[in-house]
């Protein structure tokens, strides 16, 4: 399939489900290409770079999100970032999977309200695997 994902997690807003979105994103990387694979990294700077590199991230980011086929979004650490990228890809007629921990949180109203977010709650692992083969294949 080779499609281009954009997937998005929590940076700034929190790392606690890095490893998750590592996992994720190796799942992914088995058929398809990641374009934001550095959010799985567990050595990311988290703190603002400046407004000059935060403008370079900004737009390297925007630039992803055009090219991608799907947005892939892990939303159980709330983020601004990510309910940007989500509003962002909406706009571009990207779809967009979001996925949440039901036991851990409860999504925004702006995301479950929308009925251009498909929204899958998951609590275990395995969950969050089967929706995305079947999403992915």
């Amino acid at each position: 399939m080779n499609k281009k994902i954009y997937f998005a997690g929590s940076i700034r807003g929190g790392r606690v489900d890095a490893d998750l979105y590592r996992r994720i994103i190796q799942f992914v990387q088995q058929t398809d290409t990641v374009l934001t694979e550095h959010v799985g990294s567990s050595n990311l700077i988290l703190n603002e770079q400046g407004l000059e590199r935060d403008a370079r991230i900004y737009d390297q980011d925007t630039a992803w999100l055009r090219q991608s086929d799907l947005l892939i979004a892990e939303c159980t650490s709330p983020s601004l970032g990510v309910g940007y990228e989500l509003a962002y890809a909406e706009h571009h007629g990207i779809p967009c999977h979001i996925f949440y921990d039901k036991t851990k949180a409860q999504l925004s109203a702006m995301l479950t309200g929308n009925p251009y977010f498909h929204i899958h709650p998951y609590e275990s692992e395995e969950q969050i695997f089967a929706v995305l083969t079947q999403l992915l294949h």
